[in-house]
């Protein structure tokens, strides 16, 4: 037999002889484990939103010291002065509805935009599951929604939808990888406006999304945009469209950046509670190894043995608790949203990966130091401490 596969009847017998032992320690390595992709995703969840890249040419004209759409108000009239401003190639005018502000799991976030071709360019590449853009464009009071927001709520197209006070007909459902995309209903802007007005003659809107020529020079037109309108009624603060998410979920982003302590600590407990096990387990078995030493094993299989049972115990609860948070995070959708924005709670394959791959290597570590007095013990101290 394979000199490392040697040992594992052995180990399995021991894992066996204590049931309750290896129940409650899987278990709590499963828990730790399940922790940990839990808090990752929602790092890697925040990363994705906010994190710039180099290619980056959005920027977010918003209200200056306004942070819920209900307080940022500017005229639609501004779309033209913004276009002007050199290095901007589009402006476009959005009305946002949302039905809470703060940070909830369950946000729904409406985004008027205007009619005409920029809804096609802006959704090029998504999926639609159902319904289509030209129904979206037959009816006024039609939205074209994401697939995690329609997930939640549990529309289809031809489904009413009514929520924050806007009562809109789904013309759609699609699929994307942009968050803000997936967790949004896009409604006709005119509609948008006049609901939001109760009747209103509109003409005001939330913020304004801006496309520039060149990404080297998105600083520049962020701070030129922000000087036009600066002595105005209603001036103005430009970012990136990343450092727009980034502002606005500053509060989830410190609480995940607390998690990821949480996160890390909860391997420190899979390491404590795998070393207490094999410990435990070692002093129980100091007779049974000193008996295989007698029957010709050396020190070195003695101590194999001991650290494959710490293995298999780390490999058994994190594959439990990795592929629960995978599942769990694929069933539930979550997404974090505050301000309009949305995070994503994506279950990420490999995170689940690294989770079991971490336990893993945390059950072999901590297993090392009781291999090592169990290999060192004498064959007669062995049959004396029994």
């Amino acid at each position: 037999m394979n000199p490392v596969l040697r040992p594992l009847p052995f180990t399995w017998r021991n894992l066996a002889r204590r049931p309750l032992r290896t129940g409650l320690t899987v278990a709590g390595i499963a828990v730790a484990t399940f922790l940990f992709v839990f808090v990752e995703s929602m790092r890697e969840g925040v990363r994705r939103a906010t994190e710039a890249g180099a290619a980056e040419t959005e920027l977010v004209v918003y209200r200056r010291n306004r942070f819920c759409p209900f307080a940022s108000q500017l005229p639609q009239s501004y779309e033209r002065s913004i276009e002007s401003v050199p290095g901007v190639r589009s402006a476009v005018p959005v009305k946002i509805v949302v039905n809470n502000c703060r940070a909830s799991l369950d946000v729904v976030t409406f985004r008027g935009i205007p009619e005409g071709h920029y809804l096609a360019r802006h959704l090029e590449g998504v999926r639609m599951r159902s319904g289509s853009l030209d129904e979206w464009q037959t009816r006024g009071d039609a939205v074209l929604v994401g697939a995690g927001l329609a997930d939640r709520r549990r529309l289809r197209a031809g489904d009413r939808f009514d929520a924050a006070g806007v009562r809109a007909w789904v013309a759609g459902v699609f699929e994307s990888d942009d968050p803000q995309d997936a967790n949004s209903a896009y409604a006709h802007l005119a509609f948008l406006q006049e609901t939001a007005q109760r009747g209103g003659t509109g003409g005001i809107v939330t913020q304004f999304n801006v496309q520039v020529d060149d990404p080297r020079r998105i600083e520049e037109v962020a701070m030129a945009i922000d000087e036009r309108f600066a002595s105005d009624q209603f001036p103005t603060s430009t970012r990136p469209a990343s450092a727009f998410v980034a502002r606005a979920a500053r509060d989830v982003v410190v609480l995940v950046s607390f998690a990821g302590i949480v996160g890390w600590a909860s391997l420190v407990a899979v390491f404590a509670l795998i070393a207490n096990s094999i410990a435990l387990a070692v002093r129980d078995r100091v007779r049974d190894h000193a008996v295989l030493r007698t029957l010709g094993w050396t020190e070195l299989g003695i101590a194999w043995i001991v650290v494959l049972e710490a293995t298999l115990l780390g490999l058994a609860g994190g594959a439990l608790g990795a592929c629960g948070a995978f599942v769990a995070l694929r069933a539930a959708h979550l997404t974090f949203g505050m301000e309009g924005v949305s995070i994503e709670v994506a279950a990420d394959p490999a995170l689940a990966v690294v989770g079991l791959a971490l336990a893993t290597v945390l059950g072999a570590v901590a297993g090392a130091v009781p291999a090592w007095g169990a290999a060192h013990r004498e064959i007669v101290q062995g049959f004396r401490t029994a």
